[in-house]
C-alpha cells in the first residue's frame, strides 16, 4: 500500500474528508467524492467512513484505493 502525507495549512485545525481525497487527487470531483464515501469505499482511522463533511485532523489516516494519507500538521 501506497502511504503518503498532507499536510494542513497553517490556518486549519482539519479538512473534511470529501475535500481530502479532492486534495489528494484520488477523485476528480465532490461529486466522485461523496459517492465514493456514500458507498463505503473510504476509511477513516480503519473503520469505513459514510460521512462526506467528517472532520479529519492531524494523525488521521485515511485509506482509500490502496493509498494510504496520514494527515499531519
Amino acid at each position: 500500500m501506497q502511504r503518503e502525507e498532507f499536510r494542513l495549512r497553517e490556518s486549519d485545525e482539519y479538512i473534511k474528508l470529501g475535500q481530502l481525497l479532492k486534495a489528494t487527487a484520488l477523485v476528480s470531483s465532490g461529486v466522485e467524492a461523496k459517492l465514493e464515501i456514500q458507498d463505503g469505499n473510504v476509511m477513516v482511522n480503519g473503520e469505513v467512513c459514510t460521512m462526506r463533511g467528517k472532520k479529519i485532523h492531524p494523525g488521521d489516516i485515511v485509506i482509500f484505493q490502496d493509498r494510504e494519507i496520514e494527515v499531519i500538521s
